[in-house]
C-alpha cells in the first residue's frame, strides 16, 4: 500500500477551524459599534451561524435602524449606556434562534458555541437554557456572562487571535 502522508501537510484543529467560521460570520454584522460572529457546532458539524445587527425586516444599523447605536457613534451616549434601547440582536442569540427557525432546536444540547466575543449575560442564559455545554471565545466582553456559564458547568476556552493568523493568511495565498 502506498504511503499517502505528505511532509509539511497541516490542518487547523477543530476550535481554530470553527473560530475562523465565526470570524467570517462577523463580516455580515451590521452593528455600528461592534461586529461579532458566532457559530454553533455539534459533533464537529456547524449547525448554525449568527452575527449581530438589527432584526430581519428592519433597516440595518448603518442605515439608521438602531437609534441607540447611532447615538453611540455620534457621541450622544457612552459605551454601556442605554443598552435597553438597542434593538440589535446579538450574534450568539441570532445563532440560537436560527437553530429554532431551521429545525435544529434539539441539536444544541451538548453543542459548542464559538463567538468572537464572550457572550453577554442574556446570551449566556440562552446558551445554558438550550443546553450548550462549551463556549469558545476570542476576546472578553467586560460585562460578559462567563461567571454564570461556569456556574452552570459550561466549559469556557479562549483562543488567542494569533492562532488564527497562519490559517487566515493561507486563505488568500
Amino acid at each position: 500500500m502506498k504511503d499517502l502522508s505528505v511532509s509539511g501537510f497541516d490542518r487547523p484543529d477543530w476550535d481554530t477551524y470553527f473560530m475562523i467560521q465565526a470570524f467570517l460570520a462577523r463580516l455580515r454584522a451590521n452593528c455600528l459599534t461592534r461586529q461579532i460572529g458566532a457559530v454553533i457546532v455539534k459533533n464537529n458539524r456547524q449547525i448554525s451561524t449568527g452575527y449581530n445587527g438589527t432584526p430581519s425586516g428592519f433597516p440595518n444599523c448603518y442605515e439608521g435602524g438602531c437609534k441607540r447605536c447611532s447615538d453611540r457613534i455620534n457621541g450622544t451616549i457612552k459605551s454601556g449606556e442605554d443598552l435597553e434601547r438597542c434593538i440589535c440582536v446579538h450574534a450568539e442569540a441570532n445563532a440560537i434562534m436560527q437553530c429554532v427557525m431551521f429545525g435544529n432546536a434539539g441539536s444544541t444540547k451538548n453543542a459548542t458555541l464559538y463567538s468572537t466575543l464572550s457572550p453577554c449575560i442574556e446570551c449566556s442564559k440562552m446558551a445554558i437554557t438550550v443546553g450548550i455545554n462549551r463556549v469558545v471565545i476570542l476576546t472578553r466582553y467586560a460585562e460578559d456572562g462567563t461567571q454564570i456559564l461556569r456556574q452552570a458547568g459550561v466549559k469556557i476556552k479562549q483562543i488567542d487571535l494569533s492562532k488564527l493568523e497562519p490559517w487566515t493568511n493561507k486563505l488568500f495565498s
